[in-house]
Formats: C-alpha cells, sequence, structure tokens
C-alpha cells in the first residue's frame, strides 16, 4: 500500500513536469471562461431590463463577481510564468496562493449573499420565477458547465484552477436550483421551495469552499501542501550515505504546483557531495515531486546553531 501510495505520487507528480506547457492551454480555458460569462451577463442585464426582473438583475451582479475570480486567477496564472528580477526572486510564483485565498473568501462571501437573501425569502417571498428567468437559468448551466469541464483537469494539481473550477460549478449549480425549483413553482406555487433550495445550494458550496480556503491558507502559512509526506521525506534523506543528522527540514508551496525544500544535512563524510546534490535534486523531483532543493551540508556531528561553519 505504501509503496503504492508512493508511486502513485510520483506520478501526479510526472504531471509537475508538464507543467510549464499546461498554462497555455489554462489560458484557452480562462478565455472561453471569460468571454461566455460575460456575453451570459449581458444577456441576463438586457432580459432583467426588459422583463423588469430584479433576480436576474442580482443575478448578473452575482456572475459579473465570478468572472472577476477568473480574471484573478488568470492573471495569477500569467504572473506566475513571469522571469524572476533581483527584487523578485521567485518572480510572482506566489501570487497563484494568493489568488486562490482571495477566490475562497470572495465565494465564501457570494455563499452568505446567497443565504441570507434566502433567509429574508421565507418570511417575504420573491415573486415567481418566469418562464424568462427559467430559460435564461438554462442557458447559465450551459454556460457555466462548459467552462467548469474545461478547468476539471487541472483542479487536482493546481489550487488556483481548482478555485476557478469551484466558481464556475457553483454557477451552474446555483442556475440548475433557479430552474427546478421554477418549474415545481410554477406548478404547484410552493412559494418555500425557493429559498429552501438557495439555501441548501450555499450549504454545498462551503462544503465544496472550505477546502479551498484551507487549503490557501495553509500555503500562504508556508505550511506543507497537501500530498507531500515529509515522514517520507526525512526517512528518505535520513538513509542517505553517510548523513549522520538531518535538521531544520521545511518544505513549503513557492506556488500552487511548485514546492521546494531546504535542509541542512550533517556529513561524516563529504568528499562526493557534488554528485549527491545532483542526486537528491534528481530523486527529491522524481519522487517527492520537489520543484526547488537547496541543501546545506556540514561536516561532523555539531548541530550547526554551534558550530562554526564548516559546511561547502
Amino acid at each position: 500500500m505504501g509503496h503504492h501510495h508512493h508511486h502513485h505520487h510520483g506520478h501526479s507528480h510526472g504531471g509537475h513536469g508538464h507543467h510549464h506547457h499546461e498554462p497555455a492551454n489554462y489560458g484557452f480555458a480562462f478565455g472561453i471562461g471569460i468571454t461566455l460569462n460575460v456575453i451570459f451577463i449581458i444577456i441576463e442585464v438586457i432580459f432583467g431590463l426588459l422583463g423588469d426582473s430584479l433576480a436576474l438583475l442580482a443575478d448578473a451582479g452575482h456572475n459579473l463577481s465570478d468572472v472577476l475570480g477568473l480574471v484573478i486567477a488568470w492573471i495569477a496564472v500569467w504572473l506566475g510564468k513571469k522571469a524572476p528580477t533581483s527584487k523578485r526572486t521567485y518572480g510572482f510564483k506566489k501570487s497563484s496562493i494568493l489568488a486562490a485565498l482571495f477566490n475562497a473568501v470572495f465565494l465564501l462571501v457570494a455563499i452568505g449573499a446567497i443565504a441570507w437573501e434566502a433567509i429574508q425569502r421565507f418570511s417575504a417571498p420573491a415573486p415567481v420565477a418566469g418562464k424568462t428567468v427559467i430559460i435564461v437559468a438554462l442557458i447559465g448551466i450551459v454556460i457555466n458547465s462548459i467552462t467548469a469541464f474545461l478547468f476539471m483537469s487541472g483542479r487536482k494539481h493546481d489550487l488556483n484552477i481548482r478555485g476557478a473550477y469551484l466558481h464556475m460549478v457553483a454557477d451552474a449549480v446555483v442556475s440548475l436550483g433557479v430552474v427546478v425549483s421554477g418549474f415545481i413553482m410554477l406548478w404547484f406555487g410552493w412559494q418555500w421551495l425557493d429559498p429552501l433550495v438557495s439555501l441548501v445550494i450555499a450549504i454545498v458550496i462551503f462544503i465544496g469552499t472550505w477546502g479551498l480556503l484551507s487549503e490557501s491558507l495553509n500555503l500562504s502559512l508556508d505550511a506543507v501542501p497537501d500530498g507531500i509526506d515529509m515522514d517520507k521525506i526525512k526517512n528518505y534523506l535520513t538513509h542517505l550515505p553517510t548523513v549522520v543528522e538531518v535538521h531544520d527540514l521545511h518544505v513549503w508551496g513557492m506556488s500552487t504546483t511548485e514546492p521546494a525544500l531546504t535542509v541542512h544535512l550533517v556529513r561524516s563524510d563529504i568528499t562526493d557531495n557534488d554528485q549527491l546534490l545532483q542526486r537528491l535534486n534528481k530523486e527529491l523531483h522524481d519522487e517527492f515531486g520537489i520543484e526547488h532543493t537547496t541543501i546545506q551540508i556540514e561536516k561532523g556531528t555539531f548541530a550547526c546553531s554551534q558550530a562554526p561553519m564548516d559546511s561547502i
């Protein structure tokens, strides 16, 4: 089992190597997603004004906030590819983490708004969704499902893409809720159904967003990225030839897709340092998916805090 997991891990990070080509088709996904959603917003505004429907105008506003979320995620993907400078030695890699965090907070605010509105509508029912609203919501389901589908492959590897994906899924589900409750209310006239459906949707999106929020917060705080097994890394480093001690081991995310590692290794024999470093770089990347390693090698048995620096 442990071994299988290990293998699978190397696999998901095999994907890591390709990451540098991937953002290109995300650019395509973002472009299509933003374009379709902007067209959809225009449709909603037109129908909302013509049909005097507050619900449609409110939804247009909500979709506009989602487009903003997509734009932020897209800018972060684009920024992440910019070359480092002497001032920003990591480039803008961290912007992908900030974008994911922002999108999580953004989604939570949207959920709060949906829930609040739903609770108010229990006491003062809004007019029943008319046929226009249902038609527009159907268009919304199609548009958001297409966009969500484009981000589906990347949501596992990249938190930032997952944020975009969740936004689109949330929108599709909200539109679906409008359609279903709209139809049932046209037939049965159950006024309470609409706010109830909204509340359920808010809860569902909240559950989906919670993971995004906690993971992006963790990455912001330089926690170990999900899917990286610190015990295995520590074990691997401890069993390297002539390594006596391993300390100051840190793993964090430079971006949502690139983990970095720093460590101090105390060795009893340092004649083959260069070969070891080369091997470490390769194996930490292939086995554990670490994109960036910094390794300080010390000679002797002292902990580095007391020892005069006796390293390379």
